[in-house]
């Protein structure tokens, strides 16, 4: 018994000591180094000192390093890896793998854009009874046509636009045939069949269907890449106005748009820009997707009437400060200003995810004009210290003032621009 009551009070006493180790500053120091450093040439990134450790790097052709009492300073000089090996005497303590990124630069946007989108195929918003002598009935339902289908071809023939189905269904009708729908639901493609009725109103064959092949908005430019010609916007998926499914867009354009009001939100109630467009003005450039992080595509020509129309760095998620900020939107006409945001919190991402940060509006004009974020700002790209971290997303409902964005960094992934394995390929090359 005096054996398992001293084995079970050494037990307690190591617990306490290893609790209380865990409260030591250095240990906490040490905890708190990072395994990995990624940043670009010419960043510097610090860690806390753990007095004694030494630190060593392989290489001063990547990375140089600064020991000062309490801190250490890693500065990237060239593009590549290296590994930074903390010492005490003869001991290793710690190795942290440091990567240093190429130069990145996008020049950010803010400008208004308007935003037309043609879908693949047309998209099923409804269903509608047709009268027919036989009662009312809708033969699109009664073929398990659902809301948010994409109809891709109906007897073969492909589908791109509502104004393509009328002629084939009078066709088949007119010869008793029904109708082969081919259809596209979450990714799969099936076929369904669909036998039209005669409305008995107006004596011509219907097929009970809400039919949509376009969609139009405005949002926001976030960047534009002069070197590839891509651009990012928006910074959030667009979804069907009535199906709330996501459009799968077969292509698509951005327009130059102009602001004339703002609907000031208030808490419960989010606010708008509205904002006009024409598809006669002069094309931006296209759109090739639609993705939970914004739209993408490439643009035809640089876009001018931008705060800042020479390229800027841009910031990983990891790199992201809570403190003050700037975001760049238009409220008036198609001028670019500049407003004081904070960044409340920020998420160091390894994996793409949406939100990303949490900002608030504290611009005491942005707050007057638009109440703080409004529908038609997501997409306006945050500045913080010189480098372009990412873009506003959505708004709160019960805090019109403050909102989500998304890391610069899943963006640049969505439009094609890998700056991971950008810098893989250069040290591919190199070798």
């Amino acid at each position: 018994m005096k054996i398992d009551m001293i084995r079970k009070l050494l037990g307690v006493v190591l617990l306490g000591c290893l609790i209380a180790l865990g409260f030591m500053k250095p240990v906490q120091l040490f905890i708190s180094i990072p395994d990995e450093i990624v940043m670009f040439e010419g960043d510097r990134a610090t860690i806390p000192s753990v007095i004694p450790a030494a630190a060593t790097i392989g290489s001063s052709e990547v990375v140089s390093i600064d020991k000062q009492q309490k801190e250490l300073t890693i500065s990237g000089k060239n593009s590549g890896s290296d590994i930074l090996d903390l010492t005490v005497g003869d001991f290793p303590v710690k190795k942290v793998d440091v990567k240093i990124l190429p130069e990145f630069k996008v020049i950010p946007g803010g400008q208004s854009i308007g935003v037309k989108l043609n879908t693949r195929g047309v998209l099923v918003v409804g269903h509608h009874l047709i009268h027919t002598n036989q009662g009312d009935r809708s033969p699109g339902e009664l073929a398990d046509i659902q809301v948010g289908d994409i109809i891709t071809k109906i007897n073969g023939q492909s589908v791109k636009k509502m104004s393509d189905i009328g002629s084939i269904v009078k066709k088949a009708a007119n010869e008793g045939n029904a109708l082969q729908v081919t259809i596209v639901r979450e990714n799969k493609e099936l076929s369904k069949k669909l036998v039209p009725v005669k409305d008995k109103q107006n004596e011509s064959y219907r097929i009970g269907l809400y039919i949509r092949d376009s969609a139009a908005g405005v949002g926001t430019l976030t960047f534009f890449h002069p070197n590839t010609k891509k651009y990012g916007a928006l910074g959030h998926v667009i979804s069907d106005m009535d199906t709330k499914k996501p459009i799968v867009v077969h292509h698509g354009e951005i327009y130059p748009s102009s602001v004339t009001s703002i609907e000031k939100g208030s808490n419960g109630h989010p606010g708008e820009k509205l904002a006009r467009f024409s598809n006669t003005d002069q094309k931006l450039g296209t759109i090739t997707r639609n993705s939970p992080f914004g739209i993408f595509g490439e643009m035809n020509n640089e876009v001018k009437k931008g705060l800042y129309d020479k390229p800027m760095p841009i910031a990983l998620s990891h790199q992201v400060k809570e403190g003050p900020a700037k975001i760049l939107t238009v409220v008036k006409g198609s001028e670019v200003k500049a407003y004081d945001v904070e960044v409340v919190s920020s998420i160091p991402q390894k994996f793409p995810a949406t939100k990303g940060m949490v900002i608030k509006v504290t611009d005491p004009e942005l707050l007057k004009e638009t109440g703080g974020i409004v529908q038609g700002m997501s997409g306006s790209p945050i500045i913080q210290e010189g480098k372009v971290i990412g873009a506003v997303t959505h708004v709160f409902v019960n805090d019109s003032t403050s909102g989500y964005g998304v890391h610069i960094e899943w963006m640049l992934e969505e439009a094609g621009i890998n700056i991971y394995q950008q810098n893989h390929n250069n040290k591919r090359a190199a070798s």
